[in-house]
């Protein structure tokens, strides 16, 4: 999370909960992959807490570079990847699938991409005006179109997707992103994660209401 390590660890005892949760509303095996969100938020923002812990103690400063690449890994492989793909699986209508399909697809290039570039090139996590700050070294071209790709698989699913209420989370999830790009744009891999976690708890809401597939 954005703000510190009690807010971090805080966020992700809230979605450990969603994440049960959520888990146990699933009544179909194509329910399991997108009902895991918040779950994986949750881990996520526990392990952004051992980020903030090792920027502001000094006991924790040997797990700086395993926490920040842990949360990356997250934010820049695991989500691009695993929103299309979920929605894939519960999607019934096969237009709509051919599409999710093809947005999984140019996801999991990307994944490969920035998990190359993340294990490649240093990155480095520093506080910035009471937010964490995550230094890419990547190439400058690649970044700015890795930026562009990186919005379309893990906004735009949610509203192809058939599924009932499943645009309420692409709203949360873009609305998040547009007020993390114009009041923290430079922190906006910390923020919009935060947001985005926090959004996940409409997954709860959305298996809540949904019929068995």
């Amino acid at each position: 999370m954005c703000f510190s390590a009690v807010a971090s660890f805080s966020a992700s005892a809230i979605l450990l909960v969603a994440g049960v949760a959520a888990l146990k509303k699933v009544n179909a095996p194509s329910q399991i992959l997108f009902a895991s969100i918040p779950l994986l938020f949750s881990i996520q923002q526990f392990t952004e807490g051992f980020v903030w812990l090792s920027l502001t103690n000094g006991d924790y400063t040997l797990w700086r570079d395993f926490a920040t690449k842990l949360f990356l890994v997250f934010a820049q492989v695991v989500w691009p990847v695993l929103v299309p793909f979920s929605m894939v699986l519960m999607e019934r209508d096969e237009g709509r699938k051919k599409i999710l399909l093809a947005l999984t697809v140019m996801g999991s290039v990307l994944a490969a991409y920035l998990a190359v570039c993340l294990f490649i090139f240093p990155v480095q996590a520093t506080i910035h005006s009471g937010h964490i700050h995550y230094q890419l070294n990547f190439p400058i071209a690649l970044t700015w179109i890795s930026g562009v790709f990186y919005f379309l698989p893990t906004v735009l699913p949610s509203f192809v997707s058939g599924v009932k209420r499943m645009p309420l989370l692409g709203i949360v999830i873009l609305v998040s992103y547009l007020v993390t790009k114009f009041y923290f744009a430079e922190d906006i891999i910390s923020v919009w994660c935060y947001f985005a976690a926090v959004a996940s708890v409409v997954v709860l809401l959305i298996l809540t209401r949904m019929d068995a597939l």
